[in-house]
């Protein structure tokens, strides 16, 4: 009785880590075609693609275990590489964005690489 239970949780739980990583892959595409400024769409961009990919993969996971019973160490693996890099590509596309001269928006409050990059 108490196998239904744990699978039932793991069920809830699987559609849970699918339908969220669903909603910020499609927030993060909707963030992307309707943000004015690169900043704010690679802001958008990138947690989508961090939550929302790693969300699915997570899912994916649970599944595979729940359902056949494997662990698979490529999706664990993919899901840790996700997380490290999405953010470290990010950075590095919006610093080299500001050095190339792209403009913040008018409503930016603070310019914290205007200190870094003094000309």
């Amino acid at each position: 009785m108490s196998g239904t239970w744990i699978n039932l949780f793991l069920d809830i739980l699987i559609i849970f880590f699918l339908l969220s990583g669903t909603f910020f892959v499609l927030s993060g595409s909707i963030g992307v075609v309707r943000f004015k400024n690169v900043y704010l769409r690679l802001h958008a961009a990138t947690k989508s693609s961090t939550l929302g990919v790693a969300g699915l993969m997570l899912g994916a996971f649970l599944f595979m275990i729940n359902e056949h019973g494997i662990v698979s160490g490529k999706l664990l693996l993919g899901i840790i590489f996700v997380l490290i890099t999405a953010p470290v590509s990010a950075h590095m596309i919006g610093r080299a964005a500001y050095k190339s001269g792209v403009p913040l928006s008018p409503e930016a409050v603070r310019d914290d690489y205007s200190k870094t990059f003094k000309d």
